[in-house]
């Protein structure tokens, strides 16, 4: 059943994926470009952004390497989350918003099962790490 806030139209609050091509909606709320390139054929009226965001986005090598290889997945994936990590206080800033807000994260990939905005929205999820704490495996070893 649909609480009073959504059925009055307003966003429903969280992390969302949606392809840039796709009509813009009320219910994206906040709506981030999280591409290094600017999307073909998307003018900025109709991209009807909030930010870009290019520093979330995998680096051009890292894009390049993939080109669509479905077999690289995996390696993809790891490779752009440790990207990721280098950009702690944007991923934090994201994180905040979307307490607030819905947050609709916008990506031009043909592919909608894998893309980076996948990646990202799982990464955006999950609580950042104490740095206070031991990384997974037990002691650290210094």
């Amino acid at each position: 059943m649909a609480t009073r806030r959504q059925r009055r139209g307003a966003p429903a609050r969280g992390i969302a994926i949606k392809r840039i091509y796709e009509a813009p909606a009320a219910a994206d709320g906040y709506r981030v470009l999280i591409d290094r390139l600017w999307p073909r054929g998307i003018s900025k009226q109709r991209a009807s952004l909030d930010a870009w965001l290019t520093g979330l986005a995998p680096s051009t090598a890292l894009r390049s390497w993939f080109h669509r290889d479905r077999e690289r997945w995996p390696e993809f994936a790891r490779r752009y989350r440790a990207e990721l990590r280098t950009q702690a206080a944007q991923l934090q800033t994201l994180r905040q918003r979307a307490r607030r807000q819905r947050v609709t994260l916008l990506y031009a990939a043909r592919d909608t099962r894998i893309n980076h905005a996948m990646v990202l929205r799982e990464v955006l999820r999950r609580a950042p790490r104490d740095a206070s704490r031991p990384a997974r495996g037990g002691l650290n070893r210094n």
